[in-house]
């Protein structure tokens, strides 16, 4: 199963003082056959992190992590942009996605979670979010998110 983590709650995820749901997500994506995917602008928005890096480079030793070719990302990005389809300024997250097949979002932007559930921008299978904003305690949908398979095949 493949994952993106948004750089808006990194810290929930990478960060000391993890709520419940974000430490539920990272003990997820830190278990074998799970994997976060990073490319493009976003690579560089996590970058900012050194919480994030430790992990990262650990990550993508043990297969828990792919590294997505920057410049194809920065590419479907691009055309996202120019398609002017997106309601959102993260057409780098959802090319992410779409070059990836990551089809499991964490995020708390409310733009880029219309997004990434419209079925005109993502689909086959269509993209669903693992969100805290309403709270950080762990939820059935928080639950039930982790168990299915999200990944469009490559």
């Amino acid at each position: 199963m493949c994952a993106i983590v948004d750089a808006n709650v990194a810290n929930e995820v990478f960060g000391p003082d993890r709520p419940p749901a974000g430490q539920h997500f990272f003990e997820w994506l830190d278990s074998p056959r799970r994997s976060l995917v990073i490319g493009g602008r976003l690579r560089e928005e996590l970058s900012q992190d050194s919480r994030f890096l430790r992990w990262i480079k650990t990550a993508i030793a043990y297969g828990r992590a792919r590294s997505i070719d920057d410049d194809e990302v920065d590419e479907r990005a691009a055309e996202l942009r120019q398609l002017a389809v997106c309601s959102s300024d993260d057409e780098h997250v959802l090319a992410l996605a779409l070059v990836s097949g990551a089809r499991l979002l964490y995020t708390n932007d409310r733009q880029l979670i219309r997004d990434f559930k419209d079925q005109e921008i993502v689909s086959d299978p269509r993209g669903k979010i693992y969100t805290t904003d309403r709270s950080g305690e762990i939820t059935a949908t928080h639950k039930r998110l982790v168990a299915r398979h999200l990944c469009r095949p490559s």
